[in-house]
């Protein structure tokens, strides 16, 4: 039986839109899901309390600091190599075996299980560096493993911003500096951006790399050079050893908050810096 030209594309069409609307209600169920089961038991306790009991009761001030300290470390450190790797290899090389090698190791890199991201900072940051379990361990390591995600989407925004930008600011006799810190990085802000946030939801929700490097205490963390539990790995304990469920959703349903807290403000701030962009 052959089909028309007409045919065929409908046909592909529905597909696409069934396959797009299975992911989302699956994405949606999920979180309605967690919601519904865990938002019954966040209240003002359940975020001002520290764990006791092992978890079974109080709540999770301590992971909530841990979490945000170790994402912001991981964060601060990394997005500064990783535009700079991104910038080098877009604007400053030409197409050639440096390249080709840099982005084999990021792509390699960014294959690797999160386990041996932890075994690695365990040997190398806890060890060999004597930084011990702490809030500086774990985001060196977290660093270490959202750096591939930040250089290739950076990297692949700048390429994107079109060429005649870069003409016209040559022929105004900009340097290559002006016209990077100017135009090419105003420009691809909203990609590199949304490579950091990314990187933000995978250093909240990560747990094996965590828990190697950071330890797991339910105390309230004093400095940097102090372990932590956080949020992820606080879920995971209580469910694994079936400690309370109850508190497992609780902690789930505000990981789901606290990364579309995080989406949603850091959108609003890039569209307000590019609307500021556009009027100057």
């Amino acid at each position: 039986m052959k089909l028309s030209a007409r045919a065929g594309q409908r046909i592909a069409k529905t597909l696409i839109w069934a396959a797009a609307v299975a992911v989302l209600a699956v994405l949606l169920f999920v979180i309605l899901y967690v919601l519904i089961k865990g938002l019954p038991i966040v209240n003002w306790g359940f975020l001002t309390e520290i764990p006791r009991n092992m978890g079974r009761d109080g709540g999770i001030a301590s992971t909530i600091v841990g979490t945000l300290l170790i994402t912001l470390v991981a964060i601060v450190i990394a997005t500064p190599f990783g535009l700079g790797t991104a910038f080098y290899l877009a604007e400053y090389t030409r197409e050639g075996r440096i390249t080709r090698i840099i982005r084999f190791s990021a792509e390699s890199l960014a294959g690797i299980p999160s386990i041996v991201y932890g075994l690695f900072g365990f040997i190398f940051f806890v060890d060999i560096l004597h930084l011990r379990w702490s809030i500086l361990s774990g985001g060196l390591t977290l660093a270490v493993m959202i750096l591939p995600t930040i250089i290739r989407t950076s990297e692949e925004s700048i390429r994107a911003v079109p060429d005649i930008y870069r003409e016209v600011c040559f022929s105004l006799s900009a340097t290559k500096w002006q016209t990077i810190i100017k135009v090419v990085f105003p420009s691809a802000l909203r990609g590199i951006a949304n490579g950091v946030i990314l990187s933000v939801g995978r250093c909240v929700a990560e747990t094996a790399a965590v828990v190697l490097t950071a330890g797991a205490p339910l105390r309230m963390p004093s400095s940097l050079s102090s372990p932590t539990r956080t949020m992820a790995v606080h879920f995971y304990l209580l469910v694994r050893e079936g400690i309370s469920m109850d508190n497992a959703f609780g902690t789930a349903a505000l990981i789901v908050i606290l990364i579309f807290i995080i989406n949603v403000g850091a959108n609003a701030l890039i569209n307000r810096a590019m609307s500021k962009n556009r009027t100057r």
